[in-house]
């Protein structure tokens, strides 16, 4: 039985999480919506890392819209639900907070005062129907020299929760000095199940 489901989601995984894979929907701050598109172009679970591009539109009446690279961390075997890149800006306290919103992830028996205690929710994280990520926004595109957008951040970092089922993405933007717990809803566009490049499972 337990192989059944361990295929079961893997295949989820590999219909919907995988380069050339899209994903569309919206962004909310405050009383404010956007438009998001995101396009995966580098999967790799072996090494629980994937990297993309996310384009928002509407942000600033100067940038109607704005592109960025954004590099993402797949929770499990090589990535904690505790961000140790300090750059980011982010703590244990914040961490939990944010993760703390995800109804699914409320229901993990997880030890927030051990985290060897989580190692087998780290190890089975490909299995279970909902993945955990973390999105890092690296550099505009087309130009990535340019550092820093009037009214616009991507400075901060999304925690993500993918349903591996539906291909429905779930996520919370956070950088300090932005407006707190920015709701991100994507869903999968249809294409198919295949994919041009290659996916490493």
């Amino acid at each position: 039985i337990n192989d059944f489901f361990t295929k079961t989601y893997r295949n989820k995984v590999s219909s919907f999480l995988k380069p050339s894979s899209s994903f569309i929907g919206s962004q909310q701050s405050g009383r404010s919506t956007y438009e998001v598109r995101v396009d995966l172009k580098e999967v790799d679970l072996k090494r629980s890392y994937l990297c993309g591009f996310l384009t928002i539109h509407g942000l600033t009446e100067t940038h109607p819209q704005i592109t960025t690279f954004f590099k993402g961390e797949i929770i499990g075997p090589h990535h904690s639900f505790y961000t140790l890149n300090e750059s980011w800006g982010s703590n244990k306290r914040n961490d939990l907070q944010h993760w703390g919103r995800f109804p699914s992830w409320r229901s993990l028996e997880f030890n927030p005062d051990n985290d060897l205690d989580n190692l087998d929710i780290y190890n089975n994280s490909l299995n279970n129907e909902f993945l955990y990520m973390r999105w890092k926004e690296v550099f505009l595109v087309p130009d990535a020299k340019v550092k820093d957008i009037r009214g616009a951040s991507f400075a901060g970092f999304y925690y993500v929760c993918f349903n591996q089922l539906t291909g429905y993405i779930s996520g919370l933007y956070f950088h300090k000095c932005s407006d707190k717990f920015q709701q991100l809803e994507l869903a999968h566009v249809p294409d198919g199940g295949v994919s041009p490049s290659f996916c490493f499972a």
